[in-house]
């Protein structure tokens, strides 16, 4: 687990440590010491905390002109044991918010297993967007199959056409303009 980073390609357009309206604004990390673990497992000192034991995350991006924030997240996504909705929702995507976000996306390639509960938060948070969205790229497909036993399905939009294998060879930017138009797309076909 300590030799999975979070992307790095896009701190030339965003730190978040650097960004005053940002939860992680000021946080300084020490790559001479892993102490975070997710099951007794070191990960690397670049992910950041935000409230569970199993589930950690990197603000990748953030553009409050364009009202869009990329997450990337790693380990075991559990609203089971540890409600890790509660603490992105409550320590983190309600911050984004205030802050005028209004679209997500989040990468998972790194989330291991989803073990789900009930869907309040995800409602909450879809409620809260006023016309934006959530999206969830490169998640595994048990991970999509759960989701959908928790009705999440309807409030993060995933699947197969949002697998995007080549994310990293884009720039932000361009990154939210392939899932926008996926995603136009996808509400024309409704």
């Amino acid at each position: 687990m300590h030799t999975i980073l979070p992307y790095e390609g896009w701190l030339s357009f965003y730190d978040p440590s650097e960004d005053e309206r940002s939860p992680f604004y000021g946080k300084q990390y020490d790559f001479s010491r892993y102490e975070q673990t997710i099951y007794n497992y070191y990960i690397d000192p670049a992910w950041d905390f935000f409230g569970s034991e199993t589930l950690y995350m990197k603000l990748l991006y953030c553009n409050y002109h364009e009202q869009l924030a990329i997450i990337e997240l790693m380990g075991e996504w559990n609203d089971a044991l540890h409600n890790d909705i509660m603490h992105l929702k409550r320590n983190i995507i309600d911050h984004l918010l205030r802050q005028g976000i209004r679209f997500f996306i989040l990468i998972g390639e790194n989330v291991l297993n989803f073990h789900g509960s009930d869907d309040a938060y995800y409602e909450e948070w879809f409620e809260d967007l006023e016309e934006g969205w959530v999206c969830a790229l490169n998640f595994r497909l048990h991970v999509y199959q759960e989701w959908e036993k928790y009705g999440i399905d309807y409030y993060i939009h995933y699947g197969q056409s949002l697998t995007l294998a080549q994310w990293r060879t884009l720039e932000p930017l361009q990154l939210f303009e392939v899932v926008k138009e996926i995603l136009s797309r996808r509400i024309a076909l409704q």
